[in-house]
């Protein structure tokens, strides 16, 4: 039975549809159907083919746990943003893998709501959801990273239709998306923030090849994407010409403020499966009740506390019809340091183990290790440290620049 099916059965028993009765549902379901395999905590852990996730992910959509607040027209579920929420903390309570279609839910979809044609809407949105078009986002450049004013792929209209040519780099996922939300410049570079426009880009398309990127946790997820006189028919052209900067700050926004809700409860989920395998071990064990240990475990708890509090807030926010606008910095700076603070520590600690063939202990070592490369790129994409910092003294603190 379905997430949605559950809660449907429930109304009709006449039970009150509070959001324990629709997070009791999704609990059910994900420890239902979740396999042993999926989870990065288990010793039956082994990651996911890209066949398997893309079949567990349109298994979530049919329940219920994804496309959740989009309308029902374009296939979603129509429901608040506050069983969104439930959603996340509850996916983000187990050690589940990440979607290998994040962008195209969290990016790519919100977008084409926002800007897109009802026919663009109608075509792309239902695909997304159920696991058809797998999506990818194509911001960054060599000389464009954070700063997407500097980017040099340029679209030029040919007929009725568009070619685009140049580079992008550190398109997560390319190799295995069917879709690429690009951003091009269609005036002088001179123009900066104006000229921009946003293409969803088949990537069969002739004249586009996609070079994988091999990262430090030894996997190819990066890519480099060229594009050379590539063929876009207008209706893939997502919003106006002169739309994509103000959509591509729209996608940023959206991704560092409400996207990947989960984060901070798997985070928690992080630290706790640390410190059970800690437990598990006489000297970390003793380690943990050490002052020192102690302590920094305890900083860990509270900066889990304080992501938490950013995002039920923004929710709150957007509920009420507020809009995020830089608030969504505070978030993302505040995660990827603190994440990166964590998985240093967990490594300390588990490196210091007495007892390395535990298999508790091994367990926890091949989740954290993963994490801890993993981490170090979380300061880098979706804007650095640096841009999120010049985003606050710019748009929340508003001082003014130095010359």
């Amino acid at each position: 039975m379905s997430v949605l099916e559950a809660v449907s059965t429930q109304a009709v028993a006449g039970e009150s549809l509070t959001g324990e009765v629709y997070r009791d549902a999704m609990r059910r379901w994900l420890h239902a159907n979740l396999p042993a395999s999926f989870r990065s905590d288990s010793a039956a852990f082994a990651p996911p083919t890209l066949q398997q996730s893309v079949a567990w992910e349109a298994a979530m959509y049919r329940a219920g746990l994804t496309g959740i607040t989009w309308p029902q027209a374009y296939g979603g579920h129509g429901r608040s943003l506050r069983e969104h929420l439930i959603a996340n903390q509850e996916i983000g309570a187990l050690a589940m893998p990440e979607s290998v279609n994040s962008i195209g839910k969290e990016l790519a979809g919100p977008i084409i709501l926002a800007v897109g044609t009802e026919e663009q809407k109608r075509r792309f949105l239902p695909a997304i959801l159920d696991m058809r078009n797998v999506w990818c986002q194509g911001f960054s450049e060599p000389e464009a990273g954070s700063d997407l004013a500097g980017l040099r792929t340029r679209a030029t209209q040919s007929g009725d239709d568009w070619r685009i040519n140049g580079q992008k780099i550190w398109t997560s996922g390319a190799y295995r998306a069917q879709r690429c939300l690009v951003l091009a410049r269609t005036g002088p570079l001179e123009d900066r923030h104006r000229g921009l426009a946003m293409f969803a880009v088949p990537l069969d398309a002739k004249g586009v090849r996609v070079r994988t990127i091999k990262s430090i946790d030894g996997r190819e997820s990066f890519c480099e994407v060229f594009f050379d006189e590539v063929e876009v028919a207008q209706l893939d052209a997502i919003g106006a010409p002169d739309e994509g900067w103000a959509a591509a700050i729209r996608v940023l926004e959206i991704e560092r403020a409400t996207n990947r809700m989960y984060r901070a409860w798997r985070f928690e989920n992080e630290l706790r499966h640390l410190i059970s395998a800690c437990k598990t071990d006489p000297v970390l064990s003793s380690m943990m009740a050490d002052r020192h240990y102690a302590s920094r475990l305890g900083e860990v708890v509270v900066e889990i506390e304080v992501l938490k509090a950013h995002v039920e807030t923004a929710v709150e926010a957007l509920v009420n019809g507020d809009k995020i606008g830089a608030r969504g910095s505070l978030a993302k700076l505040y995660w990827s340091e603190s994440h990166q603070r964590f998985a240093a520590l967990a490594i300390e600690l588990l490196s210091q183990a007495s007892l390395p063939h535990n298999p508790a202990i091994k367990v926890a070592r091949r989740r954290f290790e993963a994490i801890y490369l993993q981490a170090r790129a979380e300061t880098i994409y979706a804007g650095t440290t640096e841009i999120q910092l010049g985003i606050i003294a710019d748009r929340i603190l508003q001082l003014s620049r130095g010359k």
